[in-house]
């Protein structure tokens, strides 16, 4: 019955009823059909689907809203409308007025789609969807049909059926309600959780229309415009992307894996144990390794795809306006055809670029919150794996790797989801647009695509060329970063030893380097941007001139409509062909990383099991039986037959020469070793004492909390116990002072006393103590041991196992334990021990002092033996036993137990101890050590911009934008030209100016690519001036800048302005610019082209402009604020990532896992929340602008239609097709401004720390002093006092004294007594408050620092080496001969050592110099004093730093050597000082005692008791 209806309507569909009338209508006939049907085919071929989806997804229902009930009422009228419509048919029927079946079918059709309709309104409620685009689209698409038969009954004359005439209108009207309606929200579903959050993301309560133009975000825009974003105006995470939905899903995933190649090796076995045997020895060969890819599209697959439909349409859509364009040049040389034809096509156009764009940008939305899906799930699988890896694993993967992976292989990965997409993408643009040039041009095409693929291998070699030179610059770039990281370490020492320059020297070689393979890389990107610019002209030069000459036929002239549509094509072309290489290469890095990250989480984990944690069985709290463990399984085991059982509540030492054992016994106690044989148990939870305190960067308090809740008293006892109540005064903000990365501000003993507080308030059954008391002074030790660890301290009634080398304390242990290489030796009591006539007793009775022993009552004097007595001197044969007694039973061991970490250097007491000798502030004035960075807000200013183009040279600034000008002139020439050129056709002149045509075209167009690519040259040079000016003017003033500043600024902070900074201003920057000027240049010569073609377009080119001002405005403020924002909450995770590793054993030592992962979750999270806007933010603007973009398009045609008569239809293809590429140029203007506003921000940092003030002139010429000065060495203190940084308290008041040249001073005093203050003053790292010193009667403060360093020697606490070869680190200016080299290292006993080495002097010396132990890295450090031989030396001496043996042969070198020298010595140990000409002693700052030791022991001062406590005077 319908196709009855349809040839009727066939016949009636007469052209020119419809086409070629200026009142064009559709016959009635197919109005009733084909338009009615339209949106109740759509709704009956969705509503499957999305029932099904709607029964899957319940989001809790809708209470009953006005707008719901008024929007079921009409749909429920609506139905009643078209069913009265049916029931007058059947009434007319009966009358015996018969209608053609449509009239029956129609009415009842759309009764039934309205009560779907309905249904679907009722049943949405009742799922919790608070707007549908289903039925949005359904309403939309009915207003859309009922339109044209609306204007059809406006346009009858006279009404015959007044019935159906009412019942249409009132079915417009209702339509047209209900679309209205939907275009509104309902209130969000009961017992949804958006309520409860305080700070929900609109988004996931946005409207359909909202959703698809990305309205919600304009909120967060006008916010951002107003004024800058902070962190709490952020919405929350929506649930799906966070931490918590994502990493379990994609370790879901993996799991599954794992189990999978499990069972493979397991079925092999089975069936071929030899297979299995070649395989797991071969593992590379291995068929069967989990797939962590697999992993990935399972887990974010299904999510993706969607992106990627919209993608499919997007593409297919593209090339319909190509189409348009030729109906519109077409119709432009017609006569005598309706306008409205012409306005048609422009909204035609209009509306497929709108749709095409909003389609585009939901692709994309999907694809990056694929990518950031990706990225917080890969990060989560690494941060757990992290925490679990075993020691071997952790040996193949250095934190520095492990947190690469984080940063850079998912950052990776997170890049390419992006992109995927164009890999199936790009080939079916290519064809299509193949396909559709073939129909237009015919074979000539295939000259031009002939020139593309020529193109591809000439810009291929250019990458590959480009990707090696990154290698190379990364290399270099890791090796300048690498130098700067050990020059800031050690800025102090470079100070003190005034070696600045020659690190100055090693820096700019590297730089030197660095930029000529910039270079380069610029020019190759030079060639590069010539090609990608002149490739859409090349192709089209060549598809032309080959149709003009090859083609005979008269009737094919290239004329306008040919031209512009391949130009259009061409244009469309060009970016899948220029994305595909892009893609291609970025999909080899993610292999790269794909494989990283799957090896990595392929390592094994610790047994959780090694350990048994439930045992009860026994009254032992800790027991091994027949132990044998290892640090990895190919390694040899490291404890042999070990058999422990510690009672409950016993104390029990663990004593022993270096490396024999001690503290993998702990760890095997933790099962952080890999166990081979025997049993460990221990019963209840475990506290742990690492030989290096692991610190994090929050309060203290925080630190000793280490997540227990806070309890006042508890928590004061803690600290009394630990010996902490003192520092709290003296550190600026009592417990709650911010302890910077790993520990910084306190000292060594102060951190390891923390870490002790941790132990003692996590209040556990087992403490594990790995050496605590080595690192803190004797007294603290003793007061420790007394109030915490001994019988009577506050862990009595505890388990405890405490490694010692304090021979002291083991009378009061209730059970020692002796190790020997791996092996448990001896074990019992002191008396049993002492009874059993082992080693132990042997050592203990020939060398312990007489008095000790006899009495057991008499506990021992406080580490008598570790400060052992060189003052009794008259029994030699005793002394030296007694000497390699000590040795042997090593007190002061600064290696690790295992051999393999040796290379762990003990932090020394003193390092940095700033924040220690300020006096308590008061509560209102907390100090926070580390400044938080400021992260800029606002405008960048402009100043930074001039600053920029002020350090690439102001003439070639403007050069370079001359050039830009003429090379979008030449281009805008030859197209004015190619339309010039088809309006031959028209005048049928096509064959007589041929030549000249080609020619100039040719040449105007190679003037181009000449012209971009002087201009890409030139940028490049100028960019290449400005990062070296910058650079340079960094580093020097870094080296110029006082310590205090490296005192309070994070290392980190300044490696990043020479590392992320100086490389955005290398790299991204200039890219950037490049864009920014070639985009602006486009969007201004279409703007150019489209008004002088069509004059009257300038009256649009005012309200666009302003709207695209307003626009981009709102969009940079906001999207520069979150990239701030992004970049600042992104450095947390890393960070606390490194402290995590750093601390994985004490982590899982507490059973803190879960809450570690959740804080890492967190700051993940965190950082997505800044990160999702960021995307958003990118969507909003494309549409925004690209709708401008349109617009354009829309007017540029319709004025081409309007002034059709005057204009030739070369002009109107010129004109519409620059039209429809501004959209592009147009979007990536902004971006561009927003990437050269976040970009320029590096300008801004480094500039920032290139003018931070200096330290005083390193040298001054009128006050140089003479070369041979001080000749005396005579030290004069006056009224001296100093301060640490302004706005602190004096650390040293008043000093006066007076040094005799060759006189040896040792100064002694309490922890923050201004020691080291004082010496830091000598080498003026300290500015005089006031007072002054003066060195053989000149005053230090007058003359340069380099004058007065060079002259002065110190040998630093903490030996400090750069990487480099020894001779390097002896003689950085290369001043000294082999052979005065050779006679400091003999007389520092270093020459053994160093003749040894293959290498001799050329011995590379790794970072820090981690390949020597502490007591060599020491006594290179005198090697270098023995080469500088100044007469005034000063001393800090080494605490626990090195062994006895070594301090001997330092204190005996120094005696001799620098005999008449004046020697400086902070004294940690008093006897290296009993024999010194006079002792300094401060407290408070202030000169407390300064005489002769003997005269200072008889006087019964501070320096008695101190004398006293080391047990050197009874």
């Amino acid at each position: 019955m319908a196709s009855t209806c349809l040839q009727i309507a066939g016949k009636h569909l007469e052209a020119n009823q419809t086409l070629h009338t200026d009142r064009p209508d559709l016959p009635e006939c197919f109005q009733l059909s084909v338009l009615s049907w339209l949106p109740c085919i759509y709704l009956w071929a969705v509503s499957p689907i999305y029932l099904f989806y709607l029964k899957m997804n319940n989001r809790g229902y809708i209470m009953m809203s006005i707008m719901n009930r008024f929007k079921t009422a009409f749909g429920l009228l609506l139905w009643i409308v078209c069913w009265t419509d049916l029931f007058s048919t059947f009434h007319e029927l009966r009358q015996g007025i018969s209608h053609p079946p449509i009239y029956f079918v129609t009415p009842l059709v759309l009764g039934m789609t309205m009560l779907l309709a309905t249904f679907l309104i009722q049943f949405e409620r009742l799922r919790g969807v608070q707007s549908s685009g289903v039925l949005f689209i359904f309403w939309f698409l009915s207003v859309l049909c009922a339109i044209v038969p609306f204007r059809s009954k406006i346009l009858q004359s006279e009404v015959t059926d007044k019935l159906r005439f009412t019942t249409f209108y009132f079915y417009f009207g209702l339509v047209v309600c209900e679309l209205i309606l939907c275009c509104f929200n309902e209130k969000p579903p009961l017992f949804s959780n958006a309520v409860t959050d305080p700070n929900p993301c609109p988004e996931t309560s946005a409207g359909f229309l909202s959703t698809m133009t990305f309205w919600w975000f304009t909120s967060m825009a006008i916010k951002g415009y107003k004024m800058p974003l902070e962190a709490k105006d952020l919405w929350s995470l929506n649930q799906r992307d966070s931490s918590k939905v994502m990493v379990p899903k994609l370790l879901k995933e993996w799991e599954k894996e794992l189990a999978k190649a499990k069972r493979y090796v397991f079925k092999l076995s089975v069936n071929s144990p030899e297979e299995v045997e070649v395989l797991l020895s071969n593992q590379k060969s291995s068929p069967r390794q989990p797939s962590f890819l697999r992993a990935l599209i399972k887990a974010f697959g299904p999510y993706f795809l969607i992106g990627s439909a919209f993608k499919l349409l997007q593409d297919i859509i593209t090339f319909v306006n190509p189409q348009l364009l030729r109906m519109l040049i077409i119709f432009t040389k017609q006569e005598g055809v309706p306008d409205w034809w012409g306005y048609a096509l422009a909204f035609l156009m209009f509306f497929t670029a709108f749709l095409q764009t909003l389609i585009l940008h939901h692709h994309f939305q999907y694809c990056f919150v694929t990518g950031m899906n990706v990225r917080t799930a890969i990060i989560g699988a690494i941060y757990r794996k992290a925490l679990v890896i075993t020691n071997a694993a952790k040996r193949s993967s250095t934190v520095g790797e492990v947190v690469n992976l984080m940063s850079v292989d998912a950052q990776r990965f997170m890049d390419l989801t992006t992109f995927l997409n164009m890999l199936w993408s790009a080939p079916l643009q290519i064809m299509l647009a193949l396909y559709f040039l073939w129909q237009n041009l015919g074979p000539s095409v295939l000259a031009g695509v002939a020139v593309m693929i020529m193109l591809i291998p000439f810009n291929a070699v250019i990458a590959m060329k480009m990707r090696g030179y990154q290698v190379e610059q990364m290399r270099l770039k890791d090796s300048r970063i690498k130098l700067m990281n050990e020059i800031l370490n050690g800025i102090k020492v470079l100070k003190l030893y005034a070696w600045e320059n020659s690190f100055k020297e090693k820096v700019l070689a590297i730089r030197q380097k660095e930029l000529n393979v910039l270079r380069k890389t610029a020019y190759l990107g030079a060639l590069s941007t010539m090609a990608w610019t002149s490739a859409p002209f090349m192709v089209a030069l060549t598809s032309f001139a080959v149709y003009v000459y090859v083609t005979v036929d008269e009737n094919t002239a290239l004329d306008a409509e040919r031209a512009f549509v391949s130009l259009s094509l061409f244009n469309i072309l060009r970016f899948p062909l220029n994305m595909l290489p892009q893609v291609i290469s970025s999909i080899v890095q993610a292999s790269v990383s794909l494989k990283r990250i799957q090896s990595f989480l392929s390592h094994d984990e610790l047994d959780p099991n090694s350990v048994d944690r439930n045992n009860t069985a026994t009254e032992f709290s800790v027991t091994v039986a027949n132990g044998k463990f290892t640090w990895a399984k190919e390694d040899p085991p490291v404890l042999h037959n070990i058999n422990v059982m510690v009672p409950q509540g016993s104390l029990l030492a663990v004593v022993g020469h270096v490396g024999c054992g001690k503290s993998s016994l702990i760890s095997a106690l933790l099962g952080e070793m890999e166990r081979l044989e025997g049993e460990v148990s221990i019963r209840g939870s475990v506290a742990y004492v690492p030989q290096q305190a692991w610190i994090q960067n929050i309060t203290l308090r925080d630190n000793i909390l280490f997540g227990k809740p806070y309890n006042e008293q508890k928590y004061r006892s803690v600290l009394e116990a630990c010996a902490l109540t003192p520092d709290l005064e003296v550190l600026p903000g009592g417990d709650l002072t911010e302890i910077g990365e790993k520990g910084i501000n306190l000292s060594g003993g102060q951190r390891q006393r923390v870490s002790l507080a941790r132990a003692l308030y996590s209040d556990t059954d087992v403490y594990l103590l790995d050496d605590p008391l080595s690192a803190v002074d004797a007294h603290v030790a003793k007061h420790i041991f007394d109030n915490l660890i001994g019988p009577d301290g506050a862990l009595k009634g505890k388990t405890r196992i405490l490694v010692t080398h304090g021979i002291s304390f083991l009378p009061q242990v209730d059970n020692i334990m002796v190790m020997v290489d791996g092996r448990v030796s001896e074990m019992g009591s002191y008396q049993e021990l002492l009874k059993q006539d082992g080693a132990f007793a042997e050592f203990l009775r020939n060398y312990a002092l007489e008095d000790i022993l006899i009495e057991d009552e008499e506990l021992f004097p406080d580490d008598a033996l570790s400060n052992h007595a060189d003052m009794v001197d008259n029994e030699p044969v005793i002394n030296e036993a007694k000497r390699n007694f000590i040795r042997q039973i090593s007190i002061v061991s600064a290696d690790g137990e295992n051999p393999r970490f040796r290379s762990v250097r003990r932090q020394g007491c003193s390092q940095r101890k700033h924040s220690e000798p300020q006096e308590k502030k008061k509560p209102h004035d907390m100090v926070k050590l580390i400044q938080t960075e400021n992260t800029e807000t606002g405008r960048v200013k402009t100043k930074v911009y001039l600053e920029y183009a002020k350090a690439v040279g102001p003439l070639l600034s403007v050069f370079i934008c001359f050039l830009y000008g003429c090379q979008n002139a030449a281009s805008i020439g030859s197209n004015i030209w190619l339309s010039e050129w088809t309006n031959d056709a028209a005048r049928n002149a096509t064959k007589e100016n041929l030549n000249m045509r080609v020619g100039v075209y040719a040449a105007l167009g190679t003037a181009q690519g000449i012209l971009v690519l002087i201009s890409s040259f030139t940028l490049a040079m100028g960019n290449m001036a400005a990062a070296r000016k910058l650079h340079y003017n960094l580093l020097s003033n870094k080296l110029h800048t006082p310590q205090s500043f490296f005192d309070t600024t994070p290392i980190g902070r300044i490696i990043n302005r020479f590392s992320k900074d100086i490389y955005v201003i290398d790299e991204a920057l200039p890219a950037t610019v490049l864009m920014f000027l070639s985009t602006l240049f486009a969007s201004l010569s279409t703007m150019l082209v489209i008004v002088s073609t069509t004059p009257i377009f300038a009256v649009v080119i005012v309200p666009l402009a302003v709207a695209y001002v307003f626009v981009q405005r709102f969009y940079v403020a906001t999207s520069r604020q979150l990239k701030r924002l992004e970049s600042v909450s992104r450095s947390p995770i890393y960070s606390n990532f490194s402290e995590t590793i750093t601390g994985a054993s004490v982590i899982r030592a507490y059973g803190r896992h879960s809450a570690f992962v959740l804080m890492s979750d967190t700051k993940v999270d965190e950082n997505q929340k800044s990160y999702y806007p960021g995307i958003v933010s990118n969507r909003w603007l494309g549409v925004r602008i690209e709708f401008i973009g349109n617009c354009i398009v829309l007017f540029a045609a319709m004025f081409a239609v309007t002034r059709k008569q005057s204009l030739t239809a070369g002009l109107v293809g010129l004109s519409v097709s620059y039209a429809l590429q501004v959209t592009m140029s147009l979007n990536w203007m902004v971006r561009m401004t927003s990437d050269l506003e976040s970009n320029i921000v590096a300008v801004e940092r480094v500039k920032e720390y290139s003018e931070t003030k200096p330290e005083a002139p390193w040298e001054v010429e009128d006050k140089k002093p003479s070369p041979n000065w001080p000749v005396e060495g005579n030290v004069q203190f006056q009224n001296y006092s100093v301060r640490y940084r302004e706005g602190l308290d004096l650390v040293l008041k008043n000093l006066t004294l007076s040094v005799k040249g060759g006189e040896k001073i040792g100064i002694v005093g309490r922890t923050g007594a201004g020691k080291s203050s004082m010496t830091l003053c000598l080498f003026r790292l300290l500015e005089a408050a006031a007072g002054e010193i003066t060195i053989d009667e000149v005053k230090i403060a007058e003359i340069g620092l380099h004058d007065l360093r060079s002259k002065l020697t110190i040998i630093p606490q903490e030996p400090v080496l750069f990487s480099g070869t020894l001779r390097m680190n002896l003689d950085p200016f290369e001043q000294c001969s082999d052979d005065e080299l050779w006679k400091a290292l003999e007389q520092s006993h270093l020459h053994k050592f160093v003749r040894n080495q293959p290498a001799k002097l050329e011995l590379e010396c790794t970072e820090g110099g981690e390949n020597l132990s502490v007591g060599q890295r020491q006594l290179v450090c005198l090697a270098r004093a023995l080469l500088r031989k100044t007469r005034i030396l000063v001393l800090d001496e080494a605490t626990a730093a090195i062994d006895l043996e070594t301090d001997d042969l330092i204190q005996s070198t120094i005696r001799t050597q620098f005999e008449d020298c004046t020697v400086f010595t902070i004294a940690h140990r008093l006897n290296t000082i009993m024999d010194y000409t006079r002792v300094l002693v401060l407290d408070k700052g202030q000169v407390a005692e300064f005489d002769t030791p003997t005269s200072l022991i008889s006087q019964k001062g501070i320096f008695y008791s101190m004398a006293k406590d080391a047990g050197l005077v009874l």
